[in-house]
């Protein structure tokens, strides 16, 4: 593509209009991006961000509408058309072949010779990578790689495919601060190259961060096309959401506190031998919400999962002390198990159509996945859990269709609040949740923080693993920090500064007791 500049946008629509069955997902969406800048889509889970940008880069085709690029109206009905056109997307959920080289997955698909040139490959994939201060090693499996180098990966993927026209969708959701920052570092030296860049994110402070421009969409509609240096905060979540919120976390404080949950010693080997968990000690209080920071892959899924039933322990103790009566060593229990003790025990994974949710399935059946073996007599009861779906639509703002709509056409945060409603409902008396704030908007993310208060307040001991640190300070009571497996150390949120968090992050114990 030429990226000489040009009298028109890199990409302007007018008036495009997509619709599933009777949800009209943009409406006449109309806007633009230029190249040699970074402009920000904002809006809602639902909004139709998503949508839109897929329409862009050849997955969906517009209902009506146009698509220019340069000046000059076109028709995008493949990704191939998006190629070749210049537009790449780099979507929230990477399309990689484990067993493959970086190098390997960058060319995978292109037409060429028989063979591969790989001498000549790792060259232009090492100049883009230089060019663009990417930190890739194009012989690396992806199997061995961090979640930020094959986020790496795909952006290369598009730009050795020839892209100038970018489309990054929640590019952070899974990335460190520290990751961050190298990230929009990149963005930046692709801008001054002269690229187009459309990133889809809902962190605000990265918005205003890293963007020029931000256009915002509200229930399909375009509202506005703001320059960012001449708006704040609080004026897009008005703009995104359509009335005035609060950007403040509430702690509320409770008085009585037990303990709920008490780790001890506890150690885990993942499937291949190597020690994912060494010597965690922490007790989890009614009444409170413990905060868990770390960098990605610190052992935050594994401690989650071990405190569910879900994966192995291979020493130490997880008792579980029930208001009045006898304390119970759960270690080696499957979840069924723990349910049958009298446990109330709830689980929302980060994995969310992966563990949590059957993507195929409707509201009714996922919920009634939670009871189905409470009926009195072979069949299971639907209606209670139509009732119950319907009742989560209304309480926590559910957009769908309807309860008969399989999840997978769900937006993630209405996907979310499926998930977190349906394991609330069961009443628990301890409450796991993993990322539960992860590709959420603004105005969902602070329900998910509403509905994690109020379980506090009833009693119930929440573990909150999370990865904004500022949610974390805010949200918890407690944070335990985990770096490399361990607990490097416990803090009070009240107290504690970003900074000494941080640090904790990356610091492991010089000394551990495992016995």
């Amino acid at each position: 593509m030429n990226q000489q500049t040009s009298t028109f946008p890199a990409i302007q629509t007018q008036n495009l209009i997509k619709t599933f069955d009777k949800v009209v997902a943009n409406d006449n969406v109309s806007f633009d991006v230029r190249r040699g800048e970074i402009l920000a889509l904002l809006g809602e889970n639902g909004s139709g961000k998503t949508t839109l940008m897929n329409m862009l880069s050849g997955i969906y085709f517009p209902d009506s509408g146009s698509i220019e690029v340069d000046g000059k109206e076109v028709s995008i009905r493949s990704p191939k058309d998006a190629f070749g056109l210049g537009i790449g997307m780099v979507h929230q959920h990477f399309k990689l072949v484990d067993v493959f080289t970086a190098a390997e997955n960058i060319v995978l698909g292109l037409p060429g010779k028989l063979f591969l040139d790989r001498k000549a490959s790792t060259r232009e994939i090492r100049e883009i990578s230089e060019r663009y201060g990417f930190q890739l090693d194009p012989d690396k499996k992806i199997y061995n790689m961090s979640v930020s180098e094959k986020q790496t990966v795909e952006i290369v993927k598009v730009l050795y495919r020839g892209a100038d026209i970018l489309i990054l969708d929640e590019p952070t959701a899974v990335l460190t601060p520290q990751e961050t920052e190298q990230l929009f570092t990149t963005l930046r030296n692709m801008k001054a190259d002269g690229k187009a860049i459309v990133i889809i994110t809902h962190k605000l402070n990265e918005v205003l961060s890293v963007s020029d421009r931000v256009h915002i969409l509200r229930k399909g509609k375009s509202i506005a096309t703001v320059n960012t240096p001449e708006t704040n905060q609080q004026e897009l979540t008005e703009m995104m959401v359509g009335r005035a919120i609060s950007l403040k976390i509430h702690r509320p404080l409770v008085e009585v506190k037990e303990d709920r949950l008490q780790i001890s010693g506890l150690n885990c080997l993942s499937p291949e031998g190597v020690q994912a968990l060494q010597n965690i000690n922490f007790t989890l209080q009614s009444g409170e919400i413990l905060g868990i920071a770390g960098i990605a892959g610190s052992g935050q899924k594994e401690l989650c999962e071990a405190l569910a039933g879900l994966y192995p322990v291979s020493s130490g103790s997880i008792l579980y002390h029930p208001e009045g009566a006898d304390t119970t060593d759960i270690v080696g229990k499957a979840p069924k198990e723990i349910r049958d003790m009298g446990i109330t025990m709830a689980f929302v994974p980060e994995d969310r159509l992966g563990m949590g949710l059957v993507a195929n399935m409707d509201m009714t059946d996922n919920v009634m996945l939670r009871h189905y073996d409470k009926g009195r007599g072979p069949f299971a009861d639907r209606k209670r859990s139509r009732g119950l779906a319907e009742g989560l639509i209304d309480q926590l703002e559910i957009v769908t269709p309807g309860v008969s709509t399989p999840v997978r056409r769900l937006s993630g945060g209405n996907v979310q609040k499926v998930l977190l409603g349906r394991e609330i409902d069961s009443a628990p008396r301890v409450l796991i949740v993993a990322y539960p704030v992860r590709g959420l908007d603004i105005n969902s993310s602070y329900t998910i923080y509403d509905l994690l208060n109020e379980q506090k307040k009833r009693g119930v001991a929440v573990l909150f693993v999370g990865e904004d640190l500022d949610v974390l300070l805010e949200l918890a009571d407690r944070i335990l920090v985990l770096c490399g497996g361990q607990v490097s150390g416990i803090v009070d949120a009240a107290n504690a500064t970003k900074e000494e968090v941080g640090l904790l992050m990356t610091q492991v114990p010089e000394e551990v007791d495992i016995s």
